[in-house]
């Protein structure tokens, strides 16, 4: 039994992950991370260190081994000591994992 309920957990996680690549708009994504995370954050390709030297650029978070889409919500919406509570609508979070997403292997 435990084994079936850890499976259909694994499966909704996975279903999570496609439901978040769906309708996302990578362009929107730049905009939003431009606007409200470069303050912080480098969010260009190739763009080096962040404004906040403790803060990883895009490119790094999107080029570290296992980021998905299920990670990176994740990640959006855990709050961390360093960094402001922003809560982003589903539509932002959507496109800005997107825009991180496209990132990879640009570096």
């Amino acid at each position: 039994m435990k084994c079936l309920l850890g499976l259909a957990f694994t499966m909704t996680l996975g279903a999570t992950g496609l439901a978040l690549a769906q309708d996302a708009d990578v362009d929107a994504g730049k905009a939003y991370a431009t606007e409200i995370c470069a303050e912080c954050h480098a969010i260009r390709p190739n763009e080096g260190n962040s404004p906040l030297l403790d803060a990883p650029s895009f490119q790094s978070v999107a080029d570290m081994p296992g980021m998905t889409d299920l990670a990176l919500s994740v990640w959006l919406q855990t709050s961390h000591p360093t960094m402001p509570n922003i809560i982003l609508e589903q539509d932002d979070m959507r496109n800005v994992i997107a825009y991180i997403r496209s990132l990879q292997g640009k570096g």
